[in-house]
């Protein structure tokens, strides 16, 4: 009887591709994509600074914190780098605008940027490096989900936290110029760390999964670099992170053109601040909304609407949807970002669905609560998890229908860098109000390869500027 053959050497193979990498050997279109994950990850920080979650977590940890090392963005606040990952992380997923890799649904530089630029502020770092050390963590990171993608997520485990731990201890790792044998500790460290739950989602636990794993996988870099040792094959070991987290996991996935193709090439950037998976059902009602404005002669987009006459809601969407995001009538701006039928509600009311749609009022508006309760949501596996088919049936016993096939944001229908750098100077021009500063921040992020000294990116994140 043949032995059962080998696994591949996953771990040592990725913490030798980080340690290796040259900065010339990243093609430019994923240097752009690392700028644009870079902005995008800035704006949703900047957005979310001031939200409760954050508050409350800085309350919870600030007696507890070490030295003034590194910037909370936005706020001005300085505290110790390991709690800069975690505040950072909180803050930059608490409004639910993160970038998603397709594959995964892993929302990547969320955890990898949170511990990476706290570092990078407090031990020094140009912007070329950082932004190499981005390139890498998210690579990794990714890389691992599409081994135990989407078995993970099925079993009840949140893919972002539990594979955001390696990108952030691999990104750390490069930047702290880690050998491939303790970048594979730092792997192993993060492997035993790897965790988060989907039943927290609905609550701020969901966002302190993605803190967790910029904290610990920072953790996890700065033990290696003393020579903690983590064990050498802890991602495809018969009792390694992916084999105890899912039964079948692809363990040749990782090393799949490992450098030739790139896993920045598949993330997109959310226009709507919710779960990726209801955006082709904002679109549809957006686009049904102006349809029956347009049919009664309003030509004006944003007119009121009057959803009086709409009976029904029907929404034909891919299992998935219903799995994520089923919550029919969410009681707080927390649990309506997994709501389907909230979205839809406030897109057909409203033509938009901004942060302002998943406030605690907007959640309990009488109009949004009525409009709710006639959305019917109807798994179809025919359906694919990018699209809609969405009908209106009217009081009167009339139909409108809009079939979605790829929402606006997914790659087939991406956001152009115009586009990006407005979302990121609307959830950022509330934050910063000093003249200007908006703009020099933007700036800089797409030039932070050239920057001498990547921390100016987070001193300038703050509302008192340098």
């Amino acid at each position: 009887m043949d032995a059962t053959p080998a696994p591949p050497d996953v771990t040592g193979t990725l913490a030798r591709f980080v340690a290796d990498s040259e900065w010339r050997s990243i093609p430019p279109g994923i240097r752009h994509e690392a700028r644009r994950a870079l902005l995008n990850w800035l704006g949703c920080a900047l957005g979310g600074c001031r939200d409760e979650a954050v508050c409350t977590a800085l309350d919870a940890m600030r007696d507890f914190a070490g030295p003034s090392q590194a910037t909370l963005l936005g706020r001005g606040e300085r505290i110790d780098a390991m709690n800069a990952a975690l505040l950072n992380g909180i803050a930059s997923n608490i409004l639910d605008f993160d970038d998603t890799h397709l594959r995964t649904v892993i929302h990547p530089t969320v955890p990898v940027a949170s511990a990476l630029l706290a570092l990078a502020e407090h031990r020094g770092a140009s912007g070329a490096d950082f932004l190499h050390a981005l390139v890498l963590g998210i690579e990794v990171e990714c890389r691992i989900g599409n081994a135990v993608s989407p078995a993970q997520f099925d079993e009840g485990w949140h893919v972002t936290s539990t594979c955001g731990v390696f990108g952030a201890a691999a990104a750390c790792g490069r930047l702290l110029g880690l050998d491939a044998q303790r970048l594979a500790w730092a792997l192993g460290l993060a492997a035993t760390q790897a965790s988060g739950i989907t039943a927290v989602h609905g609550s701020m636990g969901k966002s302190f999964n993605m803190g967790h794993a910029a904290r610990d996988g920072l953790a996890a870099a700065l033990l290696a670099a003393r020579g903690f040792t983590g064990g050498e094959h802890c991602i495809e070991a018969a009792r390694g992170f992916a084999r105890l987290f899912v039964r079948r996991p692809d363990l040749d996935a990782p090393l799949d053109r490992l450098g030739t193709a790139w896993e920045l090439s598949q993330v997109a950037y959310k226009p709507y601040p919710c779960g990726i998976v209801a955006h082709p059902v904002i679109d549809a009602c957006i686009e049904l909304r102006a349809a029956l404005l347009q049919a009664t002669s309003n030509a004006a987009g944003n007119a009121a609407f009057d959803a009086g006459p709409v009976a029904r809601i029907e929404l034909k969407v891919h299992p998935l949807v219903i799995t994520m995001m089923s919550n029919a009538q969410p009681a707080t701006g927390l649990q309506a970002k997994l709501s389907t039928a909230h979205v839809a509600a406030v897109a057909l009311l409203h033509g938009r669905v901004g942060v302002d749609a998943f406030t605690d009022d907007c959640v309990s508006d009488p109009g949004v609560t009525a409009l709710r309760g006639r959305v019917a949501l109807q798994a179809d596996a025919g359906i694919a998890k990018e699209a809609v088919e969405a009908t209106l049936q009217m009081a009167d016993g009339t139909h409108h229908h809009r079939r979605v096939a790829v929402a606006t944001g997914s790659l087939e229908r991406p956001l152009d860098d115009r586009a990006l750098e407005e979302k990121f100077r609307v959830l950022a021009q509330g934050v910063l109000p000093a003249p200007g500063a908006v703009d020099a921040l933007a700036a800089l992020a797409w030039s932070i390869d050239d920057a001498p000294d990547v921390g100016r990116l987070a001193r300038m994140s703050s509302p008192t500027g340098e």
